[in-house]
């Protein structure tokens, strides 16, 4: 079995990689926040459900008749979108630093978040193979 294609991992690996890609469209909102006319960008949330659903077929399995079946399906690219707070300021730019900021501040929490449930896991499967 390839532990980094374990469920859990290749979700956390999913979540990080998203992370890692909003971090750098809030960076880009920060870095034009006195473009005029630049309107700030951020990516659509992740979806739990669909998220279940690109699990390998196999990995969550159906054993009993009462269960919810399940059809896996490949994930997309992370969709960026126009952030909600997008009205203009005097200086015709639609970037609100302190939202900017805020959002960059949440993602470095949840980046810390998701690193320490994969260090966790890991040391958890060291620890099932007799690794310490």
């Amino acid at each position: 079995m390839n532990l980094p294609e374990l469920p859990l991992m290749s979700m956390l690996r999913e979540r990080m990689s998203w992370l890692h890609q909003r971090q750098d469209l809030l960076s880009q909102n920060v870095a034009n926040a006195d473009t005029p006319g630049y309107v700030a960008r951020d990516l659509k949330p992740l979806d739990f459900d669909a998220a279940l659903k690109a699990v390998p077929h196999g990995m969550l399995m159906t054993t009993n008749a009462r269960h919810i079946a399940m059809t896996p399906s490949k994930p997309g690219k992370f969709e960026d979108a126009v952030a909600r707070s997008s009205t203009a300021n005097p200086s015709g730019t639609a970037v609100s630093l302190e939202m900017e900021m805020i959002k960059v501040s949440d993602t470095q929490a949840q980046f810390a978040a998701a690193t320490n449930l994969y260090a966790k896991a890991m040391s958890l499967m060291k620890t099932a193979i007799g690794r310490v």
